[in-house]
């Protein structure tokens, strides 16, 4: 399909009632058709995989579209710049969540840039930074326990961001790394303990939550 084909299909299918509810769940309705996720992973499977048209979808701005890049768009195409760029379009934490989930977990750029992005002061950029970190702690079998010990500080130094959708990373990567096995289990434990017997009101927040 083209981006001209693929556009006409997701107006098509416009739903002013579901895109006026986004707000209510903290998804930014501007430049949205309101279309489920579940229709927009059909339509990415009829495409198939596609680098240069997820680049033209992603550029178009619609919300949709940028979700259906994250579904077409080839891991081993995709360049870091690209990423870096992207990350600074993100204004929602769904299209924020697909973007790690459906495509940056599987390039080789993912641990690198949980890293640099979760020190940033942007919401959804930092999120995305945390929200890497749980979706590896699953998905990179590979990876040894000391690549997610060196994460415990980062998650104690950002504890303390009281942003709704930065906190929930945080307790997110928090507890999926600490589901990894018995030894981060128990690491994760005492970094939640720690965050408990804080006086910061989000830092005993995720670190209650995460126990």
């Amino acid at each position: 399909m083209t981006l001209s084909e693929v556009l006409n299909d997701l107006k098509s299918r416009e739903n002013s009632k579901s895109r006026e509810g986004m707000s209510r769940f903290g998804i930014n309705p501007e430049k949205a058709f309101g279309i489920s996720v579940k229709y927009l992973r059909e339509l990415g499977k009829k495409i198939g995989k596609n680098h240069k048209l997820a680049l033209e979808l992603w550029e178009t701005g619609f919300h949709e579209a940028r979700i259906l890049a994250t579904i077409i768009d080839e891991p081993n195409k995709a360049s870091k710049s690209q990423f870096n760029k992207w990350i600074n379009d993100v204004n929602s934490w769904d299209l924020c969540d697909q973007l790690c989930n459906n495509l940056l977990v599987k390039t080789v750029y993912a641990y690198d840039l949980a890293f640099e992005w979760s020190k940033s002061k942007t919401e959804f950029k930092k999120r995305a930074g945390f929200t890497l970190f749980a979706v590896i702690a699953v998905h990179w079998k590979h990876l040894e326990d000391l690549d997610f010990i060196k994460v415990f500080p980062r998650i104690i130094d950002e504890a303390t961001d009281d942003r709704n959708f930065v906190k929930k990373a945080v307790n997110w990567a928090l507890r999926q790394i600490g589901k990894r096995n018995s030894n981060l289990n128990k690491l994760a434990v005492e970094t939640a303990e720690v965050l408990t017997s804080s006086e910061n009101k989000s830092a005993k927040w995720i670190g209650k939550d995460a126990l």
